[in-house]
């Protein structure tokens, strides 16, 4: 028989430069298990280097991790990937790789790119500029994620910066997103009045957090048979009787 499992499927480590360097695997696992939350998925930007080492901590809480990324596209629109697997994850960590932008990551101005371990401790600083957009349209990301049997959702739909509708406009109808995200900023009737013409895709809302104290501070509630990336998936497709609210 399905039961409610509440997840916060948009999180932010120290990976990601504009995240507090507070957000580390264990801090975030940590604040995550006192809030009772059950499911947790890492985003980071265009990278998923901390993916595995959140995954081993959250176990030994109980919580499951969902292998992520926020992928920015040549058109700036953010779109969250998630992967039933760390080795699918990175997959499409190796293609959003070979298309980010030239350089190195500038620290003074963007902030740190850190891979930690689960005590804490820095195994090193990745260089590449992770903070920008990839040579990829949101159309081939979409793609790229089903590709490797992914889950697409449009992240913040209701922001102007890095939002699809607020840079694109609309949704065009051959971009198959699985779910779109509404931000921790928006109520689910105003979402309702403003996007009611994207109700047929499932939508998920998240707290996108880039500081410890913002964990949590939207959730989205699952009714699943188990906490699997599976269940998750047949959530979104309201299975047998799955659902999906916030």
């Amino acid at each position: 028989m399905p039961v409610e499992f509440i997840a916060d499927l948009h999180i932010h480590t120290c990976l990601s430069p504009c995240a507090e360097l507070s957000m580390t695997p264990k801090g975030i696992v940590e604040k995550a298990a006192s809030l009772g939350i059950n499911i947790i998925a890492v985003c980071d930007h265009n990278s998923a280097e901390n993916v595995e080492v959140t995954k081993g901590l959250a176990k030994k809480k109980g919580i499951s991790v969902i292998a992520g990324m926020e992928i920015s596209s040549s058109e700036e629109v953010h779109v969250l990937g998630f992967f039933n697997d760390t080795e699918s994850v990175l997959k499409m960590q190796a293609v959003v790789y070979d298309n980010l932008q030239a350089g190195e990551n500038d620290e003074d101005k963007f902030g740190m790119q850190v891979v930690v371990n689960e005590d804490n401790e820095v195994l090193g600083f990745n260089k590449r500029l992770l903070i920008g957009a990839i040579s990829l349209s949101v159309n081939k990301i979409v793609d790229l994620i089903h590709g490797f049997n992914g889950i697409a959702a449009a992240s913040h739909i209701d922001r102007d910066v890095f939002g699809i509708i607020g840079h694109l406009g609309f949704i065009h109808p051959d971009i198959k997103f699985d779910a779109l995200e509404i931000s921790c900023r928006l109520k689910l009737k105003e979402a309702l009045i403003r996007y009611g013409a994207y109700s047929h895709i499932p939508w998920i809302s998240s707290s996108d957090a880039h500081r410890i104290e913002d964990i949590g501070r939207r959730t989205t509630r699952f009714l699943m048979n188990h906490s699997t990336f599976e269940e998750f998936s047949l959530a979104l497709k309201g299975a047998e009787g799955r659902k999906v609210s916030f």
